[in-house]
């Protein structure tokens, strides 16, 4: 079955409830979303290094959009199915100076390019990722006039980043403006929980989603369910787990992953901004204890199965 598609070229940059809808649809309605890399276009398969440093900011993370979606009202939920996608077979991940969960560790731009298919994301000699794609941004316009940057999340949704958001899951979004107005953007191939150095595998795909409305739910934030057990493609051989324990939950965060940085490079033979990147793809932090004062538990866990 065709449906309509919204072509990549129909992307802004930021939310603004007073951008033109590209497409009007009606509750019921499943539309095809071409959406551009995170890096708006500029990084390609054949990209270095040198390509991370030059990146123009003000071209990152489009988003395709946006669908204004009849009788959608203010305290009403846009419930959003997430269908399928059709990926482009590659990505890349890079370290962005200023940028990540260990911006002071990492100062220096950093690129890796990965390939991907049925059998996996081809990371690294050795090292096969479970192909689970997913956007990265995906939310309705604020009721709050003006432009508003992509980057930080928003409680009508944007760039949460959710990796299991992927086929079969349901969204439910806040509307705050007439119609939604709903854009999707900065599609992933995979990721850890966190994200850690800020990037996925980021690639360019097609998604298909479907929408409909539930009336005056009045949410206060996006919810949204899952088909099935969120990890259970990598559970099979169960997990390295190293930790942070602290007063502050971002330290114990980014103690988490410097230790399982450090026990990647021992065990693998990785270098440090490769494996910073494994762990931003394929590592899941969690958080353990928030509750036994004054010290909170952060958990990295590295998944065994994408080692070969």
């Amino acid at each position: 079955m065709s449906y309509p598609t919204i072509h990549k070229a129909r992307h802004h940059f930021g939310w603004n409830n007073a951008f033109e809808p590209v497409l009007r649809v009606a509750p019921g309605d499943t539309v095809v979303f071409e959406v551009v890399d995170a890096s708006g276009g500029q990084l390609s398969k054949t990209s270095t290094t040198k390509d991370v440093a030059a990146l123009d900011f003000a071209r990152v993370n489009p988003v395709t959009g946006p669908v204004y979606v009849e009788g959608a009202q203010p305290g009403d939920a846009l419930v959003v199915d997430i269908v399928d996608f059709e990926g482009s077979g590659w990505g890349w991940t890079a370290i962005i100076p200023g940028f990540g969960l260990l911006a002071e560790d990492f100062p220096t731009p950093f690129l890796h390019i990965s390939s991907y298919g049925a059998g996996g994301v081809e990371f690294a000699p050795g090292i096969r990722l479970p192909v689970r794609p997913f956007p990265g941004t995906i939310g309705v316009a604020p009721a709050e006039p003006g432009l508003h940057s992509v980057v930080p999340p928003r409680e009508v949704g944007g760039n949460m980043d959710i990796r299991d958001l992927t086929r079969g899951s349901t969204l439910r979004l806040p509307v705050q403006v007439p119609g939604a107005l709903f854009s999707v953007g900065d599609t992933h191939a995979a990721q850890g929980d966190g994200e850690v150095c800020g990037t996925a595998v980021e690639s360019p795909m097609a998604v298909t989603l479907k929408f409909t409305l539930q009336k005056r739910a009045n949410l206060r934030r996006p919810q949204f369910a899952i088909p099935s057990a969120p990890t259970r493609h990598v559970d099979e051989r169960g997990y390295y787990a190293t930790t942070g324990i602290g007063p502050d939950l971002m330290q114990a965060a980014r103690d988490a992953v410097r230790d399982a940085i450090d026990y990647v490079g021992k065990e693998y033979r990785l270098a440090p901004d490769l494996a910073y990147a494994l762990c931003s793809v394929a590592a899941d932090l969690r958080i353990s204890e928030v509750v036994d004062v004054p010290n909170w538990v952060v958990s990295a866990y590295l998944p065994k199965a994408i080692f070969s």
